[in-house]
């Protein structure tokens, strides 16, 4: 047999060869395409979250600080981190499936997982102060409409909504719209399902891919609002001098 059929009708055998596949390497390059393909599509639907969000923020400026003092920079810092370990593991899990080291790659993917559910839990506890202050936005939650209390001049109680003069609490909600559609969704991809990668790594390789896009994607979220938080903090320092 030549030794060029002898190579195409072994890898051929191989035990993760999908049926609809020749050999290998078209699986390893469909898997890839495949992936790419969806970070496009997923790049384009958040990138219209991120839009609206930047417009939006663009027109009520005030509004949106008021709305991020609600958001609790620890946490969200403490998740950024959190995912920026997960992507380490991941990319550890991808590399040593690649080099056959099966059980390294298995305690990485260990270790992922239970980085994700710490991210699930932290965020668990923001949607819980957000349930507890009256800012899950519309009728998300049946009986629990969007209504937070409005703190009067002098109130200093941090579970109110302390509103500059002449800005909406429509403009507010409006804020917890993007907030909640970002983050759950974030949240949603967070908890795809998978499986144990086969010997060549093709779906550590994708999966690696899908969850370094979901940190970056965190991670933008989480700048953007530690900045507006520190500008708002910065706006109220110069409102208390100016008095």
């Amino acid at each position: 047999m030549p030794e060029g059929l002898a190579t195409t009708h072994k890898a051929a055998t191989h035990r993760a060869l999908q049926h609809h596949f020749e050999n290998m390497e078209q699986q390893r390059e469909a898997a890839s395409l495949g992936m790419w393909v969806f970070l496009v599509t997923e790049m384009m639907f958040f990138g219209g979250m991120f839009l609206a969000y930047t417009l939006y923020r663009y027109e009520y400026p005030q509004a949106f600080a008021a709305a991020s003092n609600h958001l609790n920079i620890w946490l969200g810092g403490i998740n950024t981190v959190v995912l920026i370990f997960s992507s380490f593991t991941m990319a550890m899990a991808v590399f040593y499936t690649q080099v056959g080291k099966r059980r390294n790659s298995i305690v990485c993917l260990l270790l992922t997982i239970i980085l994700g559910a710490t991210f699930l839990g932290i965020k668990a506890v923001e949607y819980r102060d957000k349930y507890r202050d009256s800012l899950i936005p519309g009728q998300l939650i049946p009986g629990r409409p969007f209504n937070p209390t409005v703190a009067k001049p002098g109130d200093t109680d941090e579970h109110k909504l302390h509103l500059p003069p002449g800005v909406s609490v429509h403009n507010v909600e409006l804020f917890y719209w993007i907030y909640f559609a970002m983050t759950g969704m974030h949240a949603l991809h967070i908890m795809r399902r998978s499986r144990f990668p086969d010997s060549t790594g093709t779906l550590w390789i994708s999966s690696g891919y899908f969850c370094f896009r979901c940190f970056t994607y965190s991670a933008g979220i989480w700048k953007d609002i530690w900045d507006r938080n520190l500008e708002s903090r910065n706006s109220d320092c110069e409102f208390v001098s100016d008095l």
